[in-house]
């Protein structure tokens, strides 16, 4: 296989699968390494993981890592290559934080051959790429924007996803600064973008989001400036989703889409929450993929969604449609920890599941206090 796991004698004739499997614990791969014993995905047409792991989602969140090892040396095992290789094959993005109902679960994305003639009608379509190591004082900055939307475009030519619009929903996973790392910079005489770690986490999502939204078109890449990265909330993608974390120092992304040049049985749409409460966008999301109703979701239409993405953000006025909101001003626990249980249970009371993948901090992520959600569905025949 070439491509990231994309052979590109078969890059006409693809078709995308999305498993969702439940996780007992960050490392709990019986339900991945099932699938692959049962036959019913090979090894080498996994192309990402996506996982919520229960972990607090901050800096310190090491069931991200934790999770990263165990299915490097998985997959490592099942590809015969080293542990690096496998995570240079497939990406391994872990967003950790199920607070409230959210349950812990792993999203696996494999491509492979059709059977199924091409019918001109688009399917769901994935491409993944890597930035280059992203430094310690590059984190919040636009090289950071500049590596990833450079990213975000190799992406999306791997999944045939050329036009914009047809992009629903991008995934990073971002690096964070460490007192450690923050040390590295300041040796070499480079000041970061703050010696706040949790802090960091932001503005690492902030510019990566903004990388995103160049990439897409959705702003003029040409007239942004530092200054604008974490403050300028104006400024924002309707389709990114980035999450920090301590295990890695480059970025990891996943463009999701449709494409006529791919099959399948599987499709996706999204909207934008304007803020936490959005049910109607909820609605509108559900409606992108063919599901309309207007209660909570049915067993049967419950049935074909794959998944369901969506971003949380404590908006920075402190109000919620002119009511105060704590979420910023609770020194116990992390706003981003409010705003996922927040938002992941006005997701569920939607669709009646809490198998979400619902991550923390928005910010450039949709408008403040907002932030866009994507549901992957089986397509109405």
């Amino acid at each position: 296989m070439t491509d990231r796991g994309i052979d590109a004698g078969m890059r006409r004739n693809r078709r995308c699968r999305v498993d969702l499997v439940p996780m007992g614990h960050p490392g709990d791969l019986s339900g991945i390494t099932r699938l692959l014993d049962q036959d019913d995905i090979q090894p080498g047409s996994i192309v990402a993981i996506l996982g919520k792991t229960e972990g607090n989602g901050c800096v310190n969140d090491f069931t991200r890592a934790y999770a990263v090892t165990v299915l490097q040396v998985m997959l490592a095992e099942r590809l015969g290559c080293s542990a690096a290789e496998a995570g240079d094959r497939v990406s391994l993005i872990m967003s950790g934080g199920t607070e409230g109902g959210i349950s812990p679960h792993f999203l696996v994305f494999s491509v492979c051959a059709s059977s199924l003639p091409q019918d001109g009608l688009p399917s769901l379509a994935i491409g993944t790429a890597f930035t280059r190591d992203i430094l310690p004082e590059e984190i919040g900055s636009l090289a950071q924007v500049h590596a990833t939307a450079a990213a975000v475009r190799e992406a999306m030519a791997r999944a045939s996803l050329s036009i914009q619009d047809a992009v629903h929903f991008v995934q990073v996973k971002c690096p964070l600064l460490t007192n450690a790392r923050v040390a590295d910079a300041e040796s070499r005489g480079l000041a970061v973008a703050t010696k706040d770690t949790y802090a960091s986490m932001g503005v690492s999502r902030g510019a990566s989001a903004l990388g995103v939204a160049v990439a897409l078109g959705e702003i003029d890449g040409s007239v942004l400036t530092e200054a604008d990265i974490n403050r300028n909330f104006s400024l924002w993608s309707g389709c990114a989703s980035a999450s920090a974390g301590i295990e890695l120092m480059r970025s990891e992304i996943v463009v999701m889409g449709n494409s006529s040049e791919w099959c399948g049985d599987l499709t996706i749409g999204h909207a934008v929450m304007q803020d936490a409460i959005d049910f109607p966008a909820v609605k509108s999301a559900l409606r992108s993929v063919g599901i309309v109703e207007d209660d909570q979701l049915p067993p049967d239409e419950r049935s074909r969604i794959h998944a369901v993405l969506a971003k949380a953000e404590a908006s920075r006025s402190g109000l919620i449609r002119g009511n105060r909101h704590i979420m910023s001003d609770d020194s116990d626990i992390n706003a981003t920890r409010h705003a996922r249980a927040m938002v992941g249970g006005v997701v569920a009371a939607a669709i009646g599941r809490t198998d979400l993948f619902v991550s923390g901090g928005a910010e450039h992520q949709g408008p403040d206090g907002g932030g866009p959600i994507a549901i992957i569905a089986r397509k109405r025949h």
